[in-house]
Order: C-alpha cells, then structure tokens, then sequence
C-alpha cells in the first residue's frame, strides 16, 4: 500500500502569494492555450477517425493522447495503486469520487481499459463536445425528467449489458469543498440492471492541480486507488440504498478530502 496522498505545508504568506499569483500568470498564458491547442487537434483528429470506427476504440485512444498531454504539459504526476483489480475482459461499471476537471484525464491516462461516460444528455446537445460524446460511443442520460431518467437509466444498463464497460459519477456533479458529496440512487439502480459488478476508484489530489471554477492549472501529485470489485449478483433494486453504501464506503476509505 502507498503512503498517504500528502497536502503541501503552508509556506510564508507573501511568497506564497506571489508564487500563487505567478503561477495562475503561467496557467492562464501557457498551460491553458496549450490544453485548448490539444483539445482542438485530438478533438478534429477523433471526429475524423470514428468515421472508420463506429465502436470508439479510436476516439478512446485519442482521448488518452489527450490526456497524457495534459498531464505532462501541467506537470501533474499520477500515482497509481490496485490495477490488478482492473480485469480488462469483464465488463465493469467504474464508479468514481469527483472533485475537478483533472479527474477526467487522470482517468483516462491511468485506466488500461476502454470506457465509456455517462454523461447528462444536455452536454451531447453542446457543438463539437456533444459531436464527439456520440462518436466515441458515450452514453447521454435524462437527469430533470423523472420519467425520462428512469427509460435513459433502463437504456444505459441494456448497453452495459451488451458488452459496454462505462465510468459513473455517483454523486452527479463536482465536490465545491473538498469533501465526498451524497452519492445518488441512479447509479445503483443502473448496475443492479445490468448485473456486471461495480469497481470503486478513489481520486485524490485534483482539486489542488485544478481548483473547481477556476482556470488555475498547477504541477503536483494526484492519486488513482482501485477498489476490489462489488458484486451485484442477486440484488434487487431493493438492495439500492445498501450499494451505495457499500461502494461509498470502499471510495472514503481511501479519500483525502481537499482544502477549500
């Protein structure tokens, strides 16, 4: 087992000002240009390429070029523990925490399996995002609509069962302070389904290289811990609320929450 993810010791406060400040300076006027530089070539070059490939292993590996070059470009290091849990011929829902932006590439640079996303239907409507979401496969799913969300769930896990591996969120949306936020019902009610067991994933470390709601890219060191898999086997969706927790669990046994 690795060390524990370690939170940097407060330096004085004026130079960590100004380091702050210069390093925001850097983000905005290099890192940044250089992450939309990737997104628009990989991008064009995954669109292009899933007119051959209808099944999104191209677009899959584009997405991981992607996101190796953002990791080496903002020098932010990854620490990687449990792979051996990771079985690349078994389809798997990975549910994981999420804190940042950065958990996307992170995952994507870290994972040795094809996923794909559950995203909420909105983000496919979007120009060129929504255009690649469909072409790599991933799947759109109603979260407003109770009926709607209740048919797009039923959908996802006929997918899954098919044969498609796919990588949750079960708490809908980014963490703003830090901590693990309630993990929702959705998710659950998807792999009880689709039968296929469940992978927890704890992510640490990328609310410090990717603060929520800023455009701060930093260098440091983040962390990818794969849990053993859940089985789902012989549950009910009576047996939601006991998943969850369970999986919520096995994620905060290894989490660092992050400073706000």
């Amino acid at each position: 087992m690795q060390p524990p993810l370690s939170i940097p010791a407060p330096k004085p406060r004026r130079s960590a000002r100004a380091r702050y400040l210069l390093s925001y300076a850097r983000s905005l006027v290099f890192t940044n240009l250089l992450i939309y530089f990737y997104t628009a070539v990989c991008g064009t070059v995954s669109l292009l390429g899933s007119i051959f490939d209808a099944e999104g292993r191209w677009q899959h590996a584009c997405a991981r070029t992607w996101s190796w070059l953002i990791l080496k470009t903002s020098g932010i290091r990854v620490r990687v523990e449990g792979l051996e849990h990771v079985k690349p011929g078994e389809t798997t829902i990975y549910c994981v925490n999420h804190q940042s932006a950065m958990d996307i590439p992170v995952l994507f640079a870290s994972l040795p399996v094809q996923f794909r996303f559950v995203a909420k239907r909105s983000l496919f409507n979007l120009p060129f995002m929504g255009w690649h979401l469909r072409r790599s496969g991933h799947i759109p799913v109603d979260r407003d609509r109770p009926q709607q969300a209740m048919k797009s769930m039923k959908k996802v896990a006929q997918e899954i069962r098919e044969g498609k591996s796919v990588l949750l969120f079960p708490e809908g949306h980014r963490s703003r302070n830090g901590q693990l936020l309630p993990f929702k019902a959705g998710s659950f009610y998807i792999a009880i389904l689709a039968g296929v067991p469940i992978v927890p994933i704890t992510v640490n470390g990328t609310p410090y290289v990717l603060k929520p709601d800023t455009y701060h890219v930093r260098a440091g060191q983040t962390e990818m811990i794969v849990h053993p898999a859940i089985s789902t086997q012989g549950l009910t969706l009576h047996d939601v609320d006991a998943l969850s927790r369970k999986v919520k669990d096995a994620i905060a046994s290894r989490f660092v929450a992050a400073e706000e």
